[in-house]
């Protein structure tokens, strides 16, 4: 008696906005072992898509899911705020009605923990109010609507190499001196919180979420905070490096910026973050020497 083989089921083919971002980068892979991934930005990528402008634009046919990681990181001129408003604002809102267009099944929309900051927070700007405004606006559109909507609030994410730093300068910076045995000073006597999650672990994070079609706004952040001074010892053991790490106690001191470990999404996607910061500036020690041999 013969058994007839099952058909392999179709790919699902998702469209990842902000295709040229760091974030991008490292969903692509994890992605591409489960779906067709169509890039959409404004360089770099598969179809020109610009999320502060995309009066017009059409998605795709057959598009499943969309994730978007486009951002503006603003300033704090008029220009800036008003180019926040169009990319983290209305740009997610206008997304939202292309993938009801295309009968979209799911829009993930990458937000900020920085959405949850009080308005007196030192770190609340721009980008914070405009991540917040965004959440707050998709949830009420996807109230009526057939798209599932997925907001996630990752903390300040790193990754290994050039290209994950360019929006972690402070973190940069200490990676730099370290490497070159330089002394790491901080400013202030107050060994200031921080909450940093690998771009690895959140892109792992994300992809489960589009193959669980996981709904609902969750946090994505590491469980644990660390100090400065825990951020500068994990880079200068990664690097065998002689710095040593000095408190300028006669400049301000930095404020906290530390958030409470969440499992709620993890247990959802069934993963935990994997790569504590120790290990992630040993991939970047790594990374480095490789670069340099």
């Amino acid at each position: 008696m013969h058994t007839m083989a099952r058909a392999a089921e179709p790919l699902m083919k998702v469209l990842l906005v902000g295709g040229s971002s760091a974030l991008a980068h490292a969903i692509r892979k994890p992605l591409s072992a489960s779906a067709e991934v169509i890039t959409a930005g404004r360089t770099e990528c598969d179809i020109r898509l610009d999320i502060a402008d995309i009066s017009g634009a059409k998605l795709p046919s057959g598009i499943d899911a969309v994730i978007n990681t486009a951002a503006a990181f603003a300033g704090s001129s008029v220009a800036d705020l008003e180019q926040a408003a169009k990319a983290n604002v209305l740009g997610p809102v206008s997304l939202m009605r292309l993938c009801e267009a295309a009968e979209v099944q799911q829009l993930v929309h990458i937000s900020s923990i920085f959405a949850e900051l009080a308005t007196t927070s030192p770190f609340f700007g721009a980008y914070a109010l405009s991540k917040r405004q965004a959440e707050e606006w998709l949830g009420l559109a996807a109230a009526s609507s057939s798209v599932k909507v997925t907001v996630l609030r990752p903390s300040q994410f790193y990754g290994t190499g050039a290209f994950n730093r360019r929006h972690q300068p402070f973190l940069s910076t200490i990676i730099d001196r370290a490497r070159k045995g330089e002394d790491i000073a901080i400013y202030g006597s107050n060994d200031a919180l921080r909450n940093f999650i690998h771009v690895d672990d959140v892109a792992e994070v994300i992809v489960r979420s589009v193959r669980r079609q996981v709904a609902g706004t969750y946090r994505c952040v590491s469980q644990a905070n660390l100090r400065y001074s825990d951020i500068a010892k994990a880079a200068i053991e990664a690097f065998s490096s002689q710095s040593t790490i000095r408190f300028l106690s006669d400049k301000p001191d930095i404020a906290d910026n530390a958030f409470p470990p969440d499992e709620t999404l993890y247990r959802l996607v069934d993963y935990f973050p994997q790569i504590s910061f120790k290990r992630g500036m040993q991939m970047e020690a790594a990374a480095t020497d490789g670069a340099a041999a």
